[in-house]
């Protein structure tokens, strides 16, 4: 199965749009969203077209597509207007016999592990800048943000397809990769 894995879109229907875009053109089967769906935050700065509701309109379409966890941005409220799942703390799934974390990072990280055993991935948005460490027991990524990158970082996304990861741009560009063992 083919996954695109996302983060920290903010409200932006530009970047959401283009993410959408890379979506259709990568041809994933599920799409990702490691939370921060609809509001800025007052940390960031108002993303490029800042437009919840158009943001809304656009996942509810796909709604049977995606797979979400809760940001710290991420409310209640929030929830009332999408049609899918957003609360969720946590998920995961088995990729080649390791187990995926999948959260946004404000909670569980790399100063706060979740349970994972040795082999196993965590994978987080929330610092909106791309990672791949391998560390003793496991394996830290995160895709970096779609709509507000920081540290010079790109507006960017993740693929992932038969345990190989791929980090890219949102002009569908790769740039880095890592393949599971």
């Amino acid at each position: 199965m083919k996954l695109l894995i996302a983060s920290d879109i903010h409200g932006s229907a530009y970047f959401c749009r283009k993410l959408l875009e890379a979506y259709e053109k990568e041809r994933a089967e599920k799409l990702i969203l490691l939370g921060d769906i609809l509001y800025h935050g007052p940390r960031n700065d108002l993303p490029r077209e800042y437009a919840p509701k158009e943001v809304i309109a656009m996942l509810n379409a796909r709604r049977e597509e995606l797979i979400s966890v809760r940001g710290n941005c991420d409310t209640e409220v929030d929830q009332m207007v999408l049609e899918f799942p957003i609360l969720a703390e946590y998920g995961f799934w088995y990729e080649k016999g390791h187990m995926i974390f999948l959260t946004h990072g404000h909670v569980f990280n790399e100063k706060n592990l979740p349970m994972l055993k040795k082999g196993d991935i965590l994978l987080h948005g929330h610092t909106h800048v791309p990672a791949c460490r391998e560390h003793e027991d496991y394996v830290y990524m995160n895709p970096g943000s779609v709509s507000i990158p920081k540290e010079g970082s790109a507006h960017s996304y993740m693929i992932c397809e038969d345990g190989k990861f791929i980090w890219k741009n949102l002009d569908k560009e790769a740039y880095r990769e890592y393949q599971i063992s």
